[in-house]
């Protein structure tokens, strides 16, 4: 292999990483993991939504906050690398069951970012959710009532994830 090659696959690692940050943090209601993909002078665009990082981070926290679950998977991500920029079309299939109001929610779309290597590291300078098509239908979820001995995941730092030495 190239050293090109290996340049080039440790590049869309980190910028694959980005994402599978980000979406930790959207579940884990991990306002610092969410905030840690941005650059300081990162834009984002959520619809109705436009802002810096620190500003879409809280947006994301007080958005997902009405949610007793969620969870956001990751597709096909499309990158391309020019030097030092590269930009992105990351496809996501999140899923939110609101606590209150006793709905399934299921929102798929695609992340349109851009990215920028500072300071040695890939950071994201701009993302745009685009959402592709959505569902939303009763809770209809008896699971966790019939398996009590389910290890149940949580919606902040006291998940499991964060202690995988206890798993």
């Amino acid at each position: 292999m190239t050293a090109y090659t290996l340049k080039r696959l440790a590049d869309e690692a980190e910028l694959r990483a980005l994402s599978a940050t980000y979406t930790r943090g959207l579940d884990r209601q991990d306002r610092d993991l969410v905030r840690s993909v941005f650059s300081d002078d990162a834009t984002t665009h959520y619809g109705t939504f436009r802002g810096g990082p620190d500003e879409m981070a809280d947006m994301a926290m007080k958005a997902l906050s009405g949610y007793r679950t969620t969870q956001h998977f990751l597709g096909q991500i499309n990158l391309t690398i020019t030097g030092d920029e590269a930009s992105g079309e990351v496809y996501f299939q999140a899923f939110h069951q609101h606590g209150a109001d006793h709905f399934d929610r299921f929102i798929c779309g695609r992340y349109i970012d851009r990215y920028a290597r500072r300071g040695g590291a890939w950071l994201m300078t701009h993302r745009t959710e685009v959402v592709d098509w959505t569902r939303t239908e009763p809770i209809a979820d008896d699971y966790f009532t019939k398996r009590p001995e389910t290890v149940r995941g949580t919606r902040d730092r006291t998940d499991l994830s964060y202690r995988p030495e206890e798993a």
